[in-house]
């Protein structure tokens, strides 16, 4: 069999994988009604498990139409950096003492705002954290910002339709807030060395317009929303995994879970280095297991086993995606993009583009200003995206995120996002 042939089997194993992304509820709802296989179809309905088991298919296939060691040696080529910074970075960043110093911070400038504290906490979960992602990165700030709006936006007691809107407001303010640094976004990380973009590159031609845009959609969203947000924030108490109390966080723990944070982010492309420091964190939270509540591990798994996927699977598909977006002008090329993100990972489809020779700094621009505007539309758009999905979806009907729900919700924030980009 022809590596052409190969090829043609990645592509439609892909399109798979989009139509099981988009079918996951199906499977939830499935898993309740079935008696015999519900446990089956559990792991289908799970967004996160997707692109992982397609990829084994892929590797299955290869295995057998060329030869074993061919598909080995093809795991084996992929980069797993950012799975494995992802499920990092969501565990420490979601561990208790580093929750609870984000949430202190953002009830303190609550206090300080004109309006009652359920709308004040919102706006800054919405606006404040996606900026945040710029130097924690956008993985930590959409672990931080769906912990911190679980129980107060996306509360059940509040209308389908508000929250559905609020996580496309999340998704696509994560996507264009973490573009202020050179470091902190995974569509811009996989540029920025082979095109020499920098932090003071990415503040003057992105940033500024992100954070406008960040502003504007977390304000719009605020005034149609404020209504159905209770005027209290309730801080749920912190239950132990034996149904126990837990005891306050002392602040030296606090500092101690942020220098974690920030080492892990310091050394985001070695894993080796992150690696070690995630062992150590490891270690301290087993040491002082008192004031700590149940760590993300599994969650974290999964996300990584999504990327991972995502990652063998997209590997095979640069021969009909790089053609896609090569000839087209900066304009066309900008919506493309966004169109595209919203089917493969924004990081992938800047990737291909780094690998395109002899583009313009237009090009450049109206590529990646695309693909980090559009990184909302669905699950897959951005890296972070799962991790938010992951925390968020019990507190939707059937404990299941619509696809076409999120889309909905993510329209008109991707709009202003494109509207910033694109004629500020």
């Amino acid at each position: 069999m022809t590596a052409t042939t190969i090829q043609w089997i990645a592509a439609f194993l892909f399109a798979g994988a989009l139509v099981h992304t988009f079918s996951a509820s199906y499977f939830e709802r499935l898993a309740h009604t079935s008696k015999n296989h519900s446990g089956l179809f559990h792991l289908l309905g799970e967004v996160e498990a997707v692109f992982g088991i397609w990829a084994l298919f892929l590797v299955i296939a290869m295995a057998f139409s060329v030869n074993l060691d061919s598909a080995v040696e093809y795991v084996d080529t992929r980069k797993y950096v950012e799975p494995l910074f992802v499920f990092v970075i969501m565990v420490v960043a979601a561990s208790r003492p580093v929750l609870d110093a984000s949430r202190l911070l953002v009830e303190g400038l609550a206090r300080l705002m004109p309006v009652n504290k359920g709308v004040a906490f919102t706006w800054l979960g919405l606006f404040m954290v996606p900026l945040l992602g710029s130097l924690i990165t956008e993985p930590a700030a959409m672990t931080l910002a769906a912990l911190l709006l679980r129980d107060v936006l996306f509360n059940k007691a509040v209308p389908n339709f508000i929250r559905y809107w609020g996580l496309g407001v999340l998704f696509v303010n994560i996507s264009i807030g973490g573009v202020l640094t050179s470091f902190a976004a995974p569509p811009v990380l996989m540029v920025a060395g082979t095109w020499g973009w920098d932090t003071p590159f990415m503040l003057a031609n992105f940033g500024w317009k992100a954070a406008i845009g960040v502003f504007l959609n977390a304000t719009v969203f605020i005034f149609f929303a404020a209504k159905h947000l209770g005027a209290e924030v309730k801080t749920p108490e912190a239950l132990g995994e034996d149904g126990q109390p837990l005891a306050p966080v002392p602040w030296w723990a606090m500092a101690i879970h942020l220098a974690f944070l920030g080492a892990v982010v310091l050394f985001a492309h070695h894993p080796a280095v992150f690696m070690g420091i995630f062992l150590f964190f490891l270690g301290f939270t087993a040491a002082y297991n008192s004031f700590q509540s149940r760590l993300l591990l599994k969650e974290g798994l999964l996300v990584a086993f999504f990327l991972a996927g995502l990652v063998v699977l997209g590997g095979m598909q640069q021969w009909w995606l790089q053609p896609a977006v090569s000839d087209l002008n900066d304009g066309v090329l900008f919506v493309v993009a966004m169109a595209l993100t919203a089917i493969t990972d924004n990081a992938a489809l800047t990737y291909l583009g780094s690998l395109i020779e002899g583009t313009s700094e237009s090009f450049r621009y109206a590529l990646v200003a695309g693909a980090v505007a559009g990184g909302g539309l669905t699950v897959i758009a951005n890296a972070p995206n799962p991790a938010g999905l992951a925390l968020l979806k019990g507190q939707f009907p059937g404990e299941a995120v619509s696809a076409g729900g999120l889309l909905a919700g993510a329209l008109g924030p991707t709009a202003v996002a494109a509207l910033c980009f694109w004629y500020l």
